[in-house]
């Protein structure tokens, strides 16, 4: 069948525009204050930050500025006093590499360790220069200033702007998923092809990575006052059941796969010859619609209670048409849903304000 991955979200022209020129100020910036202050005569660990920390989510600037400043100091305290006490390089240069490598994972976070801390203890190592771990300090310290106080004034971005933009992909992908999948039933032919299956990182996991944006824009919004912009109405509501529906969406269309290339456990043998189309799950391509379209009208903000009523309806009536199918299973992807969207309706309403 045909079916649709998600590719991420790929911002315009002008917002990548932004982002460079942004990056380019701040560099340079960095650099003419070294230059101005005499620190060395080429300052690159000034400009490095601009390139290390800007990202689009302006609130995790701070962050990482104090991560890349604590592993610089830690680098150079370690190559110093190594090459204090221990001049010999057949055994300095392991102490180096040794304790650097603990420090970089001493100073990260789970998954991303601090390598500025081994970055710099070896270049501070490598560059036998007097006054050089004191200028490489002195440059990254005022590069980091430039980023976390410069940076925000220039062109900040907008985190409600990214959540409503990774919601709406959500939504049109997850439309294009689903409309695929109906296609593919009711010409009868429920299975999914691997090369067309929804991957793992395709639509499912941008819900989280918005709200994630949102909920930080909201806790941080303190910060750029006068420079963040106001959440669309009901942004927050609609993210929390994108959020939802992609697990259970994962769940149902992961399911139809397996039942689809005959690889459920306990499934009930196909009828008619091999290969043959399964009536029960052709049958589900009413439903499968009828929930694509309650799903979009709320996940755009408008009045879904008509299709989740006939979701509904026809969830009943697929249940009743086949009452000998065990498949419970399968359906609960569906049937979450509809909780999902049944909940948004009662907790917030169409539209809502998030």
């Amino acid at each position: 069948m045909s079916g649709m991955v998600a590719a991420p979200y790929v911002p315009s022209p002008g917002r990548r525009l932004r982002s460079a020129a942004r990056l380019a100020l701040c560099a340079a910036v960095s650099w003419y204050l070294c230059l101005w202050w005499g620190t060395s005569t080429a300052p690159v660990p000034a400009a490095l930050p601009a390139v290390l920390i800007l990202r689009e989510d302006v609130y995790a600037w701070p962050r990482l500025g104090w991560e890349r400043i604590a592993g610089v100091v830690v680098g150079v305290v370690l190559s110093t006093v190594l090459l204090h006490w221990v001049p010999d390089p057949s055994w300095s240069f392991p102490l180096v590499l040794l304790s650097g490598c603990a420090g970089m994972y001493l100073l990260g976070r789970p998954g991303a360790p601090n390598q500025q801390v081994l970055i710099t203890a070896l270049m501070v190592y490598a560059t036998a220069v007097p006054g050089y771990p004191l200028a490489r300090l002195e440059e990254s310290l005022v590069g980091i200033a430039v980023v976390v106080l410069l940076g925000p004034l220039l062109w900040p971005p907008d985190p409600y702007r990214s959540a409503a933009a990774g919601l709406d992909a959500y939504r049109s992908g997850v439309r294009e998923l689903l409309a695929g999948i109906t296609t593919a039933l009711e010409r009868g032919r429920p299975d999914v092809e691997p090369a067309t299956a929804p991957e793992p990182a395709g639509p499912w996991l941008r819900p989280q990575a918005s709200r994630d944006a949102f909920d930080r824009a909201a806790a941080g919004r303190r910060l750029l006052r006068r420079r963040a912009g106001l959440p669309s109405e009901g942004l927050r509501g609609r993210l929390v059941l994108a959020t939802r529906t992609a697990l259970t969406l994962q769940y149902f269309t992961q399911e139809l796969y397996e039942r689809g290339r005959g690889g459920s456990p306990g499934a009930p043998a196909e009828p008619g010859a091999q290969g043959a189309p399964d009536p029960a799950l052709c049958d589900l391509a009413p439903l499968v619609r009828a929930t694509a379209d309650a799903l979009d009208a709320a996940l755009l903000g408008t009045d879904f209670a008509r299709h989740l009523d006939r979701a509904r309806t026809l969830d009943l009536a697929q249940r009743a048409a086949h009452p000998g199918r065990h498949d419970a299973v399968l359906r609960a992807g569906l049937h979450l849903t509809h909780e999902a969207l049944a909940d948004h309706l009662r907790g917030h309403g169409v539209p809502d304000r998030g």
